[in-house]
């Protein structure tokens, strides 16, 4: 399972990854709690996106989440955040038209593309030696 081994990092770099971890997963299982009790149905009816489609972005917010926290399975789980928040990002901007900051304090895509760089960077680097993944699948060579 080379896939889910950890790539061998310093303490501080492990420390780092560790604190981005916990920060970005409590956020996700924050947002993916509201959204798990009625999965199929979590955005407005006007909003043209399929209930399977709105259960994966639950699944992927709630259990990737979880999964960030414990720094367990943490490729596949910003896999699934990734690919939910590149979704975000295509509605801010296709959809709704939003800028990516604005000014004003409405709507903007800033957060889904910061997510969305957070989860590439957990896929490119790992989730650090302070996770399960370490524990379970061990250290690259």
């Amino acid at each position: 399972m080379s896939f889910f081994q950890t790539y061998h990092h310093s303490k501080i770099q492990s420390l780092s990854l560790l604190l981005l971890r916990l920060v970005v997963g409590c956020a996700f299982f924050i947002h993916g709690s509201g959204k798990i009790h009625t999965p199929f149905s979590w955005m407005p009816p006007q909003v043209p996106i399929p209930a399977f489609l709105q259960f994966l972005a639950a699944m992927s917010e709630y259990c990737g989440g979880i999964a960030l926290i414990l720094g367990i399975i943490t490729p596949l789980a910003s896999f699934g955040i990734g690919c939910t928040m590149l979704s975000a990002v295509y509605m801010h901007v296709m959809m709704r038209h939003d800028t990516f900051v604005n000014l004003s304090g409405g709507m903007s895509y800033e957060p889904a593309l910061g997510y969305l760089v957070i989860m590439i960077l957990f896929i490119a680097m790992g989730p650090g030696k302070f996770s399960l993944d370490k524990v379970i699948f061990g250290e690259r060579k």
